[in-house]
């Protein structure tokens, strides 16, 4: 059982590397240049293979993108089956993975709540504390980690009212 994880592992490696450099190297006006594979599964009978790419831009790039890796799927498995020697050469079924676009936007959503965060602490006057805090912190790096480390202990018993035995 091992073997075949191995075996599909290496597989899947291999047909993303020539699935991106087939993709990278089409013609197609359609299949837009910030197209990225970003996983491959390759079904363990070899017949059909997933494939999962990401494209940065607008809605319209990544439709046409996808009308044109419909298109040149045929290219693309001509490629693999040059490329690779396999028993079979599997089908090709693009999936757009917005895995890329969703992280992005996250984090600009993260940045835009810390300004907003900043902001606030400033308009209420909280930056001197936030640096009484900060000399603490860079105290707190001289005091050897043993003692470092029992009055980190003290500090939670304290918290959550636990005597000391």
């Amino acid at each position: 059982m091992k073997k075949n994880r191995y075996k599909n592992i290496r597989i899947n490696s291999e047909v993303k590397k020539v699935i991106s450099e087939a993709i990278r190297f089409s013609k197609d006006p359609r299949i837009s240049p910030m197209t990225s594979v970003m996983e491959v599964v390759v079904a363990p009978d070899l017949k059909t293979c997933k494939v999962w790419v990401s494209v940065l831009g607008e809605e319209e790039d990544r439709k046409s993108t996808m009308e044109g890796l419909k298109s040149a799927s045929g290219y693309i498995r001509s490629t693999l089956a040059r490329e690779l020697n396999l028993r079979n050469t599997p089908e090709l079924r693009f999936i757009m993975d917005a895995s890329v676009e969703y992280a992005i936007r996250m984090s600009k959503r993260i940045d835009e709540v810390m300004e907003k965060d900043e902001e606030a602490r400033r308009m209420r006057g909280e930056d001197q504390d936030e640096d009484r805090e900060d000399d603490k912190m860079e105290n707190r790096d001289e005091i050897p980690e043993e003692d470092r480390r029992e009055e980190g202990l003290k500090e939670t018993q304290e918290e959550n009212g636990w005597d000391e035995d």
